[in-house]
């Protein structure tokens, strides 16, 4: 069987994939969802003009040169504005956010006055317009700040308060569920028995999910048994995952009995042999509404694997405007032979040189078991098939690995 690139597997697990639907959340609740919606702003900020220092509001021209004295006729603290125009030779005690009053064009910061018989003696001339924070200068009523498909920061939260949303439109988050496959596994904190492994895969797998944004469903770990597989995969419907992942049984052994499970349960199951490395045998399809994507049971071919289709899926399925990770340059740490048939994502740590040089250098032994140096990694190196040698300090391309 010829193996499928792997820009033409992602775009397999992507089509048709469409966001979710909508639900209004409260702001509390709205931290890295991701909004189904623009978002314009409810009212002008500042509504209107308002002092950036404490000082004393003036008219610029009665304030031109230093030495001037002026009479305090009133004071305007934030929340609290003054009723009155400021007129020829007289100033207001202003504090931070209060509103500049009529009359005023200018604020005095209180550094440079001096409190003399009633009124003030300025130590430096004032400047139209100085320390005014203007009416509008964040951002007026209808202007639109926050984009549909945009994950939501912390601080787009504080933004969105700022324009006045208490509730914000977002996409249901997806239900990711996650089913683990084979007799030898067994779960940590158990004594394995001759040939077993302890169980990890779903682990790192559930925290990828959710660091995406999604909900994750943990359906354990079925025997290789098509009754056992099979249950897994009815409980996921049943539990209305958008995804099932199953990890393990996703080659054509005797004891893979993923995919006859699957397809006893109605999946047209689309099977393909990936040309990359690690992470060759991979499985996708569609039950119904859920999709599914069938890992291999190696640990990092699992994770890289999860890294670079279930990630993509799951931020398209959010609504996400960005779905595909991002490369990057960096330099070489060490020297590649020359690559084969099937594209290379290569474990690397990464540093930067004194230079400011970003080098990624790939940890020297890269088998799909070694649970080590996938977590010591920081990146993937992309080696593209049949890539020439590549000595240090050549360019290569890289996704950075989540934190």
């Amino acid at each position: 069987m010829a193996l499928m690139p792997v820009a033409d597997a992602l775009a397999a697990v992507l089509a048709s994939a469409e966001p979710l639907p909508e639900e209004m959340v409260a702001l509390d609740a709205a931290h890295h969802r991701v909004l189904a919606h623009d978002v314009a702003a409810l009212r002008t900020q500042p509504p209107q003009a308002m002092s950036a220092m404490d000082g004393y509001a003036v008219r610029s021209i009665d304030a031109a040169r230093a030495a001037a004295w002026l009479k305090v006729i009133g004071e305007v603290a934030a929340g609290r504005p003054f009723e009155r125009a400021v007129g020829a030779g007289e100033a207001v005690r202003i504090f931070t956010g209060g509103v500049i009053p009529d009359g005023a064009d200018a604020v005095i910061i209180q550094e440079d006055t001096v409190i003399e018989g009633g009124g003030i003696t300025i130590t430096e001339a004032a400047i139209p317009g100085r320390h005014i924070r203007r009416a509008g200068v964040d951002f007026h009523r209808g202007d639109v700040l926050l984009a549909a498909g945009h994950r939501l920061t912390d601080r787009d939260l504080s933004l969105a308060a700022g324009m006045n949303h208490p509730h914000l439109a977002v996409r249901r988050r997806p239900r990711v569920a996650i089913l683990a496959t084979g007799d030898e596994l067994v779960m940590p904190g158990e004594t394995p028995g001759p040939g077993q492994i302890v169980y990890s895969n779903g682990y790192a797998l559930r925290a990828l999910a959710r660091d995406e944004g999604a909900e994750t469903i943990d359906l354990g770990i079925a025997t290789d048994t098509i009754e056992a597989t099979t249950d897994g995969i009815r409980r996921a419907r049943d539990l209305g995952a958008d995804i099932l992942v199953t990890t393990g049984g996703a080659s054509v052994g005797d004891h893979d009995l993923v995919k006859r499970s699957l397809e006893a349960e109605g999946v047209a199951m689309a099977f393909w042999q990936i040309a990359m490395r690690p992470g060759k045998p991979m499985m996708h399809g569609r039950l119904g509404a859920m999709r599914v994507i069938g890992l291999p049971g190696n640990p990092v071919s699992s994770y890289v694997c999860g890294f670079l289709f279930l990630a993509p899926l799951i931020r398209k399925l959010s609504g996400r405007s960005t779905v595909h990770h991002l490369s990057q340059t960096a330099l070489l740490g060490r020297h590649l032979a020359a690559n084969d048939r099937r594209q290379d994502y290569l474990r690397a740590r990464l540093e930067v040189r004194g230079d400011g040089a970003l080098i990624a250098t790939p940890v020297n032994h890269q088998d799909s078991s070694l649970l080590g140096n996938l977590a010591a990694a920081r990146a993937l190196v992309i080696r593209a098939p049949f890539a020439p040698a590549a000595a240090a300090g050549a360019p290569c391309d890289i996704l950075r690995l989540p934190d």
